[in-house]
């Protein structure tokens, strides 16, 4: 759980409930398509549209990606999970009833860890339970009339719920942006949430430090991590406002208007009881064997924090690094095979975080997208590496590098950054005797340097070093100057 940040004089207290829709290609209980973007009540069969007689059938691709969610998040699966009727009546949800799981879910506890800043944070899953996605109310404001598609009905979901951990707006985001890196890398979900594929509920609420949990207030649909942040930052305000008035905060359903930056009442905010739950004598319970779980686990690809801990374990590098690198697949990809190219993953880790980011974000590119290619960064920090270079000098390499992406002649690697050390004249003067004429030419033009750094006044030998520097034309190794100008010095 994380330390309380206090907000004029309150705590704030974030739990969040998060809808994954699932990618598989057909719904949870029918056969038909879960494509996005057909024409409204296409995709919607006799099952979705809960026609006298039909049956639901579980979509066996739908249990085993909540089989890898729970095997990504450490969590518990389940032998035996049964299905529930939650009921509710509106437009877009024609049985009357949802089909989702209440009491014995199918993934149970679990964590997401994730860096905010420097500080690693843990937030504590209550459970992952499978349901099936509600239609869709289309409102058309400029003809007064409102309509219903039900392609999206019955779309498998993991709704991920989580202990009331977090305990700011940015740690709030934080989670979200991991727990959807998490589900995208392992697959189980597209993670667009534009589309609403990935779809996070906000529960918000404040108090004084070691008060009870206050009542909390429920933001629907935040489908960006911009809006998510700036919803609990205006729910948290405005909750402190309502209370420091004297007013009772009342549990309720709101929603966020990115418009006017505000949140408000959709509906007070239903319990468990208000749904009627009961198990839904349609659907036997599901049965997760051991030897399924095994299976699954074997075919999923290396998880994220699995990789990062092979980074720290195999590179050397610390924990903030290995996390940062493994935000994505591509990303980390990236990095081993300049790591491999160069043998320097410190150094690599730093170029990949470091210049490489920035600009990617400058130019709004995405690591696949990037003109310098994992080999050309290895040799490049190859050359550094070895001294050929300089550090500032290999920034002028690699913006060379960046500006024409691969040349014409498809050279590529070590042997494109020769040439464009080459071209720009950039290779660093390591030759001991043309450094040691240098020096002592500058040690005879500058005694009252010399004087004042014998006397014990450090800075005076930056006075020596610059002038070193220009008579090189900034091409002379900075270590190898400060190591035999020292040794003149005595």
């Amino acid at each position: 759980m994380s330390a309380a940040k206090l907000v004029h004089g309150y705590e704030v207290v974030i739990g969040f409930e998060t809808h994954a829709q699932l990618s598989t290609q057909s719904k949870i209980f029918s056969r038909a398509s879960t494509a996005f973007g057909a024409e409204p009540n296409t995709q919607a069969c006799a099952v979705d549209l809960a026609l006298p007689g039909t049956l639901p059938v579980m979509n066996k691709g739908a249990v085993e990606r909540a089989i890898e969610l729970g095997l990504a998040l450490g969590s518990h699966i389940a032998e035996r999970s049964i299905f529930a009727r939650k009921n509710y009546f509106y437009p877009d949800l024609p049985k009357g009833y949802q089909i989702s799981q209440f009491e014995i879910p199918v993934v149970q506890g679990g964590e997401v860890s994730f860096f905010l800043g420097d500080e690693k944070k843990t937030v504590r899953l209550v459970r992952a339970h499978l349901e099936e996605d509600a239609g869709k109310s289309l409102h058309e404001d400029f003809i007064g009339q409102s309509g219903i598609d039900l392609n999206r009905a019955g779309t498998p979901l993991l709704e991920i719920v989580t202990e009331p951990d977090m305990r700011s707006s940015e740690e709030a985001v934080a989670y979200a942006k991991e727990l959807h890196k998490i589900v995208t890398w392992i697959g189980i979900c597209d993670g667009n949430m534009q589309e609403g594929s990935f779809r996070c509920d906000a529960n918000v609420s404040v108090r004084k430090p070691g008060a009870p949990l206050g009542t909390r207030r429920e933001i629907k649909n935040l489908n960006s991590f911009k809006f998510m942040q700036q919803a609990i930052d205006y729910e948290v305000r405005w909750q402190i406002e309502q209370i420091e008035d004297g007013l009772a905060i009342q549990q309720a359903t709101v929603l966020f208007n990115p418009d006017t930056g505000e949140t408000r009442a959709m509906r007070t905010k239903e319990d468990a009881a208000d749904y009627r739950y009961f198990p839904d004598p349609d659907l036997p319970p599901l049965v997760i064997s051991r030897e399924w779980v095994e299976r699954v686990r074997s075919e999923m690809a290396e998880l994220p924090r699995v990789m990062a801990e092979r980074f720290v374990t195999q590179y050397g590098l610390p924990e903030y690094d290995a996390t940062q690198l493994t935000q994505s697949k591509a990303m980390a990809a990236y990095f081993e095979e300049t790591a491999k190219a160069c043998g320097q993953a410190k150094l690599a880790s730093n170029w990949v975080m470091g210049e490489l980011s920035r600009r990617m974000n400058a130019d709004g590119l995405g690591i696949e997208q990037l003109p310098v290619k994992a080999a050309q960064l290895g040799a490049l920090i190859q050359r550094i590496a070895d001294d050929t270079i300089s550090n500032n000098a290999a920034k002028q390499v690699f913006d060379a590098l960046w500006s024409e992406g691969q040349d014409a002649q498809g050279a590529a690697g070590a042997a494109r950054v020769d040439a464009i050390i080459e071209a720009k004249g950039l290779k660093q003067m390591n030759d001991t005797g043309a450094l040691e004429a240098i020096i002592d030419e500058v040690l005879a033009a500058n005694p009252k340097n010399v004087e004042e750094f014998k006397a014990g006044n450090a800075k005076a030998l930056n006075g020596l070093v610059g002038p070193i520097m220009k008579a090189s034309k900034g091409k002379a190794n900075p270590a190898q100057v400060n190591t035999l100008l020292l040794k003149k010095l005595g």
